[in-house]
């Protein structure tokens, strides 16, 4: 039971992660005239304000002793923080620059990308439609970079560097908030030293911009907070491929609003660059439904030989072992 309602917390979690992250192209053009960079700082500075109330709140800080103790865990949580920081600074950019639905691109073909770190990083075996939906989505990047006269580099280094992100959480297996908190100091030094100097020159709108755009500017923080540690939390809960089928929320939610609410293009060999994104992920939930579905089916069969062998041996009068599925 308790097993049951880990997975049950881990996939609501997922779930709300998933969902603010689809919905965030919202805020970013908010804290406008403030460029991706500063944005970017604020949130990393801000987060971990967030998150260090939140500890001493709940005064969970015996952890950090034994991380410190742990030089490769810590240089995994260096990694994390690494790559999120670059995908954090790349889609605030796409965002406030018109490119929302090719940063949706990026958060469509991710599962594709973690599917493939699987197989070159952690020796995982593809099955064919796994296979199969892998090079349709390598044929749906070369017609999109067809389309757009170059390869799709935002889509590209924000699928990348995400999966790398998941990778590394799935290595570190820490708590969510415990997890945020690290990462968050490994570049708070950097994010501050970059807002204080940026003050220095009078080039900060964070002082020259008014109560509300200051105020909106600390929201980062929380807005970058509440999803990352829901993310933590679903990540060591759920398996990796589940986590691959909640993450199609977010560029759902993102491709619409750039298509609805920014108004961008869509020419023809966009539509189909997508389509064929869409068939691989198509693919790929069919397959992994399907293998759950043997599996259980397996399991359950397992079981009732189990329980009929043990039944037979008590009536024959032997001792009844205990089955271990």
């Amino acid at each position: 039971m308790k097993g049951i309602n880990e997975q049950r917390a881990g996939l609501m979690s997922g779930i709300g992660a998933y969902g603010l992250w689809g919905l965030v192209p919202l805020f970013w053009p908010l804290l406008k005239p403030a460029g991706a960079i500063e944005i970017l700082a604020h949130r990393m500075v801000w987060s971990l304000a967030f998150v260090a109330v939140a500890l001493l709140a709940l005064r969970r800080w015996s952890w950090i002793g034994e991380l410190v103790r742990q030089p490769k865990k810590l240089g995994l949580i260096s990694v994390a923080a690494a790559t999120i920081t670059v995908n954090w600074g790349l889609y605030i950019w796409s965002v406030n620059n018109g490119h929302v639905v090719e940063a949706s691109l990026g958060y469509f073909i991710n599962p594709l990308v973690t599917i493939a770190m699987g197989v070159l990083l952690l020796g995982e075996r593809l099955r064919p439609v796994q296979w199969v939906a892998v090079g349709t989505g390598v044929a749906a990047v070369l017609v999109l970079a067809i389309g757009y006269g170059r390869p799709p580099w935002i889509s590209l280094v924000l699928a990348f560097s995400f999966a790398t992100y998941g990778l590394m959480k799935k290595k570190v297996n820490m708590g969510g908030l415990e997890s945020l908190t690290a990462e968050t100091a490994v570049v708070f030094v950097p994010a501050l030293g970059y807002l204080l100097w940026l003050g220095a020159r009078g080039e900060s709108t964070f002082t020259s911009g008014g109560v509300g755009h200051a105020a909106l500017l600390a929201s980062a923080g929380l807005v970058t907070a509440v999803p990352l540690v829901l993310f933590g939390a679903a990540a060591i809960r759920v398996p990796l491929s589940t986590l691959g089928l909640l993450q199609y929320l977010a560029p759902v939610f993102q491709f619409a609003l750039g298509i609805v609410y920014f108004h961008e293009a869509m020419p023809p060999e966009r539509w189909a660059g997508f389509a064929l994104v869409w068939l691989a992920l198509t693919l790929l939930t069919w397959d992994a439904f399907r293998t759950a579905r043997r599996t259980r089916v397996r399991m359950q069969e397992a079981r009732q030989a189990a329980q009929q062998q043990a039944a037979s041996r008590q009536a024959a009068g032997g001792p009844a072992p205990h089955a271990q599925i």
